[in-house]
């Protein structure tokens, strides 16, 4: 366990330097912070939150993005570390097994979502347009209902479908309600937020957080609930390489001019 009576002068910095640039092993750890029993990722946690009074802002932003990584390698925390969204498995709002490497080579945007947030007509409204304009480019939606916001996804998966495809008219793919923060939460989730942290820390903070994987199955945006979908077009396009193609098309007619 970890001790709480370090004295604030004990040597961070050193310890910093050592885990920025060497890897990270039990040696280098300060013997207060080596653990008993199993590890755990509350470990990591609580050094980040010690060291980071101790050393330049600076240093700490790039020591926190690799750390928990490299902290659960040496532990061996994960028997099974998921390099993707294609190692998962959900259901559907049916309560079917879909394995989410039906979706290789497609851009995804993954949203938690819920029937009776302020911003449910918003969202499910500009989701529809945005799928609506690139799913045959090759862009899914996946939308995870989840009441653990407000309680404001109160329903069965029947009334959820009867929100989202009748009132809504949703064309993308509505899962199974799933939790998406805490010990319960759903393994695709965990995976999610370890991929893109947010801000104040990984838990998703209310309905709508919204996250954009790539053809690839790697996660590589993070977007706030009150972002609007409209607004993530431009990066859907980018992983779509549609705008690849659009400067094509202004760039051939600029030459065949010249």
């Amino acid at each position: 366990c970890i001790s709480s009576r370090l004295p604030r002068s004990f040597p961070a910095v050193p310890i910093l330097q050592a885990l920025l640039y060497k890897p990270l092993t039990p040696s280098i750890i300060p013997r207060a912070f080596h653990f008993r029993a199993s590890p755990s990722t509350k470990i990591s946690s609580r050094f980040c939150s010690w060291i980071k009074p101790r050393v330049p802002p600076q240093d700490f932003n790039i020591f926190r993005a690799g750390f928990s990584a490299n902290f659960t390698a040496m532990t061996g925390s994960s028997s099974k570390q998921s390099s993707s969204v294609y190692d998962f498995t959900v259901k559907d709002i049916r309560g079917n097994d879909v394995d989410l490497s039906i979706y290789k080579g497609k851009v995804l945007l993954i949203v938690n979502v819920a029937s009776q947030c302020g911003l449910t007509n918003s969202n499910y409204t500009e989701l529809n347009g945005v799928y609506t304009k690139y799913k045959d480019q090759g862009l899914e939606i996946l939308a995870f209902p989840c009441n653990q916001f407000g309680g404001e996804e109160p329903g069965d998966n029947a009334q959820i479908a009867e929100v989202a495809c009748s009132r809504f008219k949703a064309e993308f793919p509505i899962f199974d309600k799933v939790e998406v923060n805490g010990s319960n939460a759903a393994p695709i989730y965990k995976f999610l937020k370890s991929s893109k942290g947010g801000l104040l820390g990984d838990g998703i903070k209310w309905n709508f957080t919204k996250f954009l994987v790539d053809k690839d199955g790697n996660v590589v945006d993070r977007y706030a609930p009150t972002t609007s979908p409209l607004s993530i077009e431009k990066d859907v396009k980018k992983l779509l390489g549609l705008l690849d193609s659009l400067k094509q098309q202004h760039i051939i007619p600029s030459l065949l001019v010249k």
